[in-house]
């Protein structure tokens, strides 16, 4: 008979005696419990004491948290975090130098515990260890140790950071300014100035006053604190007040940036990134591919005002760019003389430009999104690539076939297309790795990047034969053809061009033909019922390959933290699939997991559904903020007995549907992701293509036939990797 619902089988530990095995009553108060293990030690002042974890982090389990505790779980009997608070605070204020390094080594790892960090900030210790930094006195380890704790006590968000003294702020950023800083302390000094800028306004403007993106730079060439370096980087210009954010601009090609955009559009900046951290000697993990995506976002975020910006018709200033458009198209150098002349026919010109309105082009520019930005991206390619604009214009206005592509037209349309692509004005997604390594190549990626997509449109344009009336077809492929290539993510804008000469308009047509086949093709009624047939052997494939994928493993990101590098956990199922084991980990590994590693499990037969999305009891808290969106997409959660959860956020939608497919399949239930409907469809048309292959080369002889066989049935390796 299994043992009732609220009793755990546990061991607790204390040094020097042997284990008590108990069965913890989760209806008792813990003071009881705790007493009741103090008695059988004879210990004294059981109220002095608590249980932790003695494994992992190590928590201190209180009345809020005990219900985490499973069968099985090793306890260990310490002093309550109270007592050990008031210990720790006494030793780092001795005059023992070895006896204040062990102390604050050990309060370096307790301040993670959030019930023993309610106690030490509650004994004023933050300000303690305030001081203790001010002073000036501490260095190396004992430096380390203190900053450690500084910042996992302000973590949790107990104490305002708006508290924090100005003489604090100028000491951690001095470290930072420092040129020979032991790493350790470099790391947790950008990570306090980074925490500061994104939890406090009038935080920012001290650490601004203190520590500039140049000064931050020369970090970069460092492997250790890169990531700590970009991440306060981004943070920086994230809390910005927009007017240091935003680019003033006078003549697009000659803008005045201010302070932050200038920043980020400097070269040295994007060079370091470039040469020290893309192409450094050492893979690109989670954390860094994260904050790259994050200064991605934020440098092209320096185009919304822009994009957001309509043309005003009757300012003469923006007027003068459309004038120089048409300048160098037709004119070549200015001509006074026959500039009254030429007026007459500027709308003659403006229509071979391809503008809209002939008359006014100036309204084409009054839309927004993309407003000014087309126009700036225009008159770019007319000053820096004059060759291809002056190309581009002359072949097409000289056309008379109805064939010609409207420049003007595509210009502002492909604009407005590359801004929802690269989703300008967009606040960056959480837990998005998405960058492009090819946009950190050239000190004007954006405007690189238009010029070769419009030299792709003009050919796609040709290719397709098209006509005005086909405009919109042809933005449709020129749309899929870009987001192929970046898909495949070029490292720089020659490989962009290369991978857009393979994605032309007949190769475009093969793929969407090649993708229609696992829908259209086979229908007669034959081949729908061999379809039938093979299709549980295919599912039943399927669904071994999620089981090994879960019994391989993967790492997950804990939410709810800010340095997220620093928290990892793992899940994997065991080989004879009945037992769920997870763990938290220092770092995301890089490779399998073992078992013994992984010190908490749950019974396959315990779990009772899987939740995904909204569902989630993690994500029920969640706002409806964009950046929390892609997080509620790939949120789910195990739900097992007796009302427990086991909380997930996988790393990317594949992950996603590998986990919650072999978890449904676990549960003997239907796998409905949109990835096993792709498998399934792929694997049942290369089953029934092979079968059918098969039947066309039987040869049927002379004599009587055999009884005919049945195809024979070929088994798959599916590669997901």
């Amino acid at each position: 008979m299994p043992p009732p619902a609220d009793i755990v089988k546990v061991a607790i530990e204390w040094p020097g005696a042997n284990a008590q095995l108990i069965e913890m009553d989760q209806k008792r108060p813990l003071s009881s419990i705790i007493r009741e293990v103090c008695d059988g030690w004879s210990l004294s002042g059981a109220e002095q004491f608590a249980l932790r974890y003695a494994d992992g982090p190590q928590l201190y389990i209180t009345e809020q948290s005990r219900g985490e505790i499973k069968n099985g779980t090793i306890l260990r009997l310490a002093i309550s975090p109270g007592r050990a608070a008031r210990q720790l605070l006494e030793r780092i204020q001795s005059h023992g130098i070895d006896a204040r390094l062990e102390a604050l080594k050990e309060l370096a790892k307790l301040s993670a515990d959030p019930t023993f960090a309610a106690e030490f900030i509650n004994m004023e210790g933050i300000g303690t260890l305030a001081r203790l930094v001010e002073s000036g006195t501490h260095f190396g380890e004992m430096l380390a140790f203190t900053l450690t704790a500084f910042l996992e006590l302000m973590d949790h968000g107990i104490v305002s950071w708006d508290l924090i003294s100005l003489s604090f702020i100028k000491q951690i950023a001095g470290y930072v300014n420092q040129p020979m800083v032991d790493v350790s302390i470099l790391q947790r000094s950008l990570a306090i100035l980074e925490s500061m800028v994104l939890n406090s306004h009038s935080l920012y403007h001290r650490v601004a006053q203190e520590i500039t993106v140049g000064q931050l730079i020369g970090h970069l060439s460092n492997q250790e604190i890169q990531t700590y370096a970009i991440a306060l980087i981004n943070a920086l210009f994230l809390k910005a007040p927009e007017d240091r954010r935003q680019e003033e601009y006078t003549n697009p090609l000659e803008q005045h940036l201010t302070e932050m955009a200038s920043t980020l559009a400097q070269k040295h900046l994007r060079s370091i990134i470039l040469n020290h951290v893309i192409r450094g000697n050492r893979p690109i993990k989670a954390e860094m591919a994260h904050q790259l995506y994050v200064l991605q976002v934020l440098t092209f975020n320096l185009l919304e005002e822009r994009m957001m910006t309509k043309m005003d018709p009757n300012d003469q200033t923006q007027r003068d760019i459309i004038f120089e458009l048409r300048r160098i198209a037709f004119d070549g150098e200015n001509d006074p003389t026959g500039t009254e002349k030429r007026k007459a026919m500027y709308t003659k010109d403006y229509k071979m430009l391809g503008f809209t309105n002939h008359v006014n082009p100036a309204m084409d520019f009054t839309q927004t999104p993309p407003g000014m930005l087309a126009l700036d991206n225009m008159l770019y390619l007319a000053k820096v690539h004059q060759d291809t604009y002056i190309r581009i214009v002359l072949e097409n206005s000289s056309r008379e076939d109805k064939h010609e592509c409207p420049f003007g037209r595509c210009a502002i349309e492909l604009t407005r297309m590359l801004c929802e692509i690269l989703q300008v004005g967009e606040l960056p997604n959480e837990g998005c790795n998405d960058y492009h390594p090819m946009f950190f190549t050239h000190d004007r990626a954006w405007e690189e990047f238009f010029c070769v997509c419009i030299q792709l449109l003009n050919k796609t344009w040709k290719e397709m034969r098209a006509t005005a009336e086909d405009f919109n077809k042809v933005m449709q492929v020129v749309r899929e053809q870009i987001t192929r290539a970046l898909a495949m993510k070029p490292s720089s804008l020659d490989q962009l061009k290369n991978k857009l000469r393979g994605l032309n308009y007949s190769e475009i047509l093969r793929l969407r033909q090649s993708e229609r086949m696992s829908q259209d093709d086979f229908q007669s009624p034959p081949i729908i019922e061999l379809r039938e047939r093979i299709q549980p052997e295919i599912l039943e494939l399927i669904k071994q390959q999620r089981f090994n994928r879960l019994c391989e493993g993967s790492c997950f990101r804990k939410l709810g933290n800010r340095r997220r590098q620093e928290k990892f956990w793992f899940c994997r199922l065991s080989l004879n699939h009945k037992v769920l084991h997870y763990g938290d980990l220092d770092e995301s590994p890089q490779g399998e997991v073992p078992f013994e590693l992984l010190s908490d499990k749950i019974p396959v037969s315990d779990i009772k559904s899987v939740v995904t999305g909204k569902d989630c009891p993690h994500m029920k808290e969640k706002s409806a903020l964009k950046q929390n969106k892609e997080v509620l997409e790939l949120a789910f959660s195990v739900l097992y007995d007796p009302d427990e959860t086991l909380n997930f956020v996988a790393p990317n939608k594949y992950e996603y549907c590998i986990w919650t497919d072999g978890l449904c399949a676990l549960l003997g239930r239907e796998m409905g992701s949109d990835l096993t409907r792709s498998d399934l469809d792929t694997l049942i048309s290369m089953e029934m293509k092979l079968r059918l292959l098969d039947l066309e080369n039987i040869t049927i002889p002379e004599a009587p036939p055999p009884v005919p066989k049945e195809p024979s049935s070929y088994n798959f390796t599916y590669n997901y990797s």
